[in-house]
């Protein structure tokens, strides 16, 4: 399915050799057909405007599209994040897969792995985007792969069912279409974001219900159309915002603000500071009122705020305090230990609760893959189950293990 030029010994070809090696290398590729769907491919043939050095990069994207503020809206997702996401896909010749947001890229390696026998689809919502990937799917080679412009919302129901249905941007919800146009034995991979963070997420059917079979940070551009996130967002001064999609949340800016300004409590949990990724999605999912705190960078030079709020951290609000995670050094805690620091009338109470959090996470749950997601379409129940998160059309529950 590649033209001659890019199989010959070149450049590219030896940027995508050096690429396929430190995949397999890092454990992101760990299948044959995958490994062989990326040697294949050329990635450059897909971001044409890219250095080569970028295009072949393992953790950078490859910017495809902004908005008028400058904002990515579409990108080439980096490679160590579609290689994850397509051995979590577990692919196999002859398959019919949706992809659902498009780039390209990743519907060519899919085609790699289904083969002549099997069939890929690719939609978006944004003609330029299509229009793209139609034309670096041709110009690759990979003309077999189909190309749609719709809401990705509603899935392309004129190709189901599908085996695999893999979702290429954070999806705060799973919409009836993508479970009634997946296969009876099929799987849907997709990057679930809940309470602000995201997880490529791979579910297996489970009756009516959706199981986790194995999840991964994943950090992709936000939903557009009808699935855009419900999301909230509150700025409490200049560089420093709150944020929640929880309507249970109450997010006064200017009394959370306020608390900004009182002294700082800290409290430490004698605990390890690891595992950063797997302890945020805990407290993400366990904190009874969960917010993220995001501070810019000069508010963390002038010490108002820690570190950990430069790319999000999971926060406790009250009314009028608020309580986040830090950390220090601390050798017997096995190089970090994990802490709060809260602000507010309400300091010592939420920073207790706080640190009995990091507490029992590093006593019962420190490790990889400790959480299973699994995903109830319909009505939400009266009551919500313990850890349940409430969505638009249905609720996420998650056990810990």
């Amino acid at each position: 399915m590649t033209t001659a030029s890019d199989s010959t010994v070149g450049e590219p070809a030896a940027l995508r050799a050096a690429m396929v090696s430190a995949l397999r290398e890092e454990g992101a590729v760990t299948s044959e057909p995958v490994a062989a769907a990326f040697v294949a491919v050329p990635r450059h043939r897909f971001a044409p405007d890219a250095p080569l050095e970028l295009a072949y990069d393992l953790h950078r994207t490859v910017p495809v599209k902004k908005d008028e503020h400058g904002l990515d809206i579409s990108v080439m997702s980096a490679a160590h994040l579609q290689a994850v996401m397509l051995e979590q896909a577990d692919i196999e010749p002859g398959m019919k897969v949706l992809e659902i947001g498009s780039g390209g890229y990743n519907a060519a390696l899919i085609q790699e792995i289904v083969g002549s026998d099997g069939a890929v689809t690719t939609v978006d919502i944004d003609r330029d985007i299509v229009e793209r990937a139609r034309m670096c799917l041709d110009d690759a080679g990979y003309g077999q792969v189909k190309t749609a412009l719709a809401d990705g919302e509603a899935g392309v129901p004129d190709g189901a069912p599908y085996d695999r249905i893999i979702v290429t941007a954070a999806a705060w919800d799973i919409p009836p279409s993508w479970i009634s146009e997946l296969a009876e034995k099929g799987r849907l991979v997709v990057p679930l974001t809940a309470r602000g963070t995201t997880r490529s997420i791979a579910f297996d059917r489970d009756g009516g219900d959706l199981l986790s079979r194995s999840y991964c940070l994943a950090r992709f551009v936000p939903m557009q159309g009808d699935g855009a996130a419900e999301e909230r967002k509150v700025m409490l001064r200049d560089g420093v915002a709150v944020q929640t999609d929880d309507v249970r949340v109450r997010l006064d800016g200017q009394a959370l603000n306020q608390a900004l300004d009182t002294p700082r409590l800290e409290r430490w949990s004698g605990a390890a500071y690891d595992l950063p990724d797997e302890l945020e999605l805990y407290l993400s999912l366990n904190l009874p009122r969960a917010a993220r705190l995001h501070a810019a960078e000069h508010i963390v030079e002038q010490g108002l705020v820690e570190p950990s709020a430069l790319y999000g951290v999971p926060a406790l609000v009250g009314e009028d305090s608020i309580a986040y995670r830090t950390r220090r050094e601390n050798e017997d805690t096995g190089g970090f230990e994990s802490g709060v620091i809260a602000h507010g009338p309400q300091a010592e109470a939420l920073a207790e609760a706080y640190v009995y959090l990091l507490r029992r996470w590093a006593q019962n749950h420190r490790r990889r893959g400790a959480a299973t997601f699994r995903y109830l379409p319909g009505p939400a129940p009266s009551s919500l189950p313990q850890d349940a998160v409430l969505k638009r059309h249905g609720i996420v529950t998650v056990s810990w293990h």
